[in-house]
């Protein structure tokens, strides 16, 4: 990444796992406490990936979107607990697949 920065900065982790993002990056990135991230391992790199608040507009137009992708479809309202219900059967299925235990019905 091209920060446009002439220094290059170091940091740790903390026991608990904390790691501080230099001043002078955040004041290029304008991060405020609170930001969120989300944290890509890629080899030996480390990525944090700012999350980036939705628009309300936005978020408006997911949800038409949503709903009439459902009514397509013949989803209604009362269908959605089942279908949570289900994937995460299904999740925790996996889970236990994957740590080699047995799963139960």
């Amino acid at each position: 990444m091209n920060t446009g920065m002439s220094d290059i900065s170091t940091t740790k982790m903390t026991s608990k796992g904390q790691v501080v993002i230099p001043e002078e990056i955040r004041d290029y990135m304008n991060l405020e406490s609170g930001a969120k991230f989300i944290v890509l391992a890629m080899g030996d790199s480390i990525i944090f990936k700012q999350i980036m608040p939705m628009v309300p507009a936005d978020i408006k137009k997911l949800l038409k979107a949503s709903q009439a992708l459902a009514k397509k479809h013949g989803l209604k309202e009362e269908d959605i607990p089942k279908m949570i219900a289900e994937v995460r059967k299904a999740k925790r299925k996996k889970l236990l697949l994957t740590s080699g235990k047995k799963t139960s019905k």
